[in-house]
């Protein structure tokens, strides 16, 4: 009566070609490896590759995050090529890109994609003395 359940093998999809998205911050730094579209196959963080504090912030953390990142999707998609669009004023924006370079992923194109302020908060009301 025990019913065995067979599971099926997901066929291993090939990504050679993609995005990579660098968000870097002051604090931290966000390495996510997309398809041509824009859907997410992996990711990593500075925090979760160990870092802690204001550690996370470094260019350093920002190159350990995009190698972890990085090994993942050439293991698992076959990545191969990318286009980077950086987003953020941090430490981690150069180091991040040159992590890719180390583990042969070609680098197609750079791009910004740094919000712009256009207009800004609303400011304090006047001081009445």
């Amino acid at each position: 009566m025990a019913e065995s359940t067979t599971k099926k093998k997901k066929a291993k999809r090939s990504v050679p070609t993609g995005q990579v998205h660098i968000l870097a911050t002051f604090n931290n730094t966000i390495v996510t490896f997309t398809d041509s579209k824009g859907g997410a196959l992996t990711a990593a963080s500075a925090g979760g590759c160990g870092f802690r504090g204001s550690k996370k912030g470094t260019a350093y953390a920002a190159q350990v995050a995009a190698e972890k990142a990085g090994q993942a999707a050439k293991q698992q998609y076959g990545f191969s090529k990318a286009d980077v669009y950086l987003k953020g004023v941090g430490l981690g924006r150069d180091a991040a890109v040159r992590a890719l370079s180390s583990l042969d992923i070609q680098v197609e194109s750079i791009k910004d994609v740094t919000g712009v302020p256009h207009g800004g908060v609303r400011p304090k009301k006047a001081r009445r003395i």
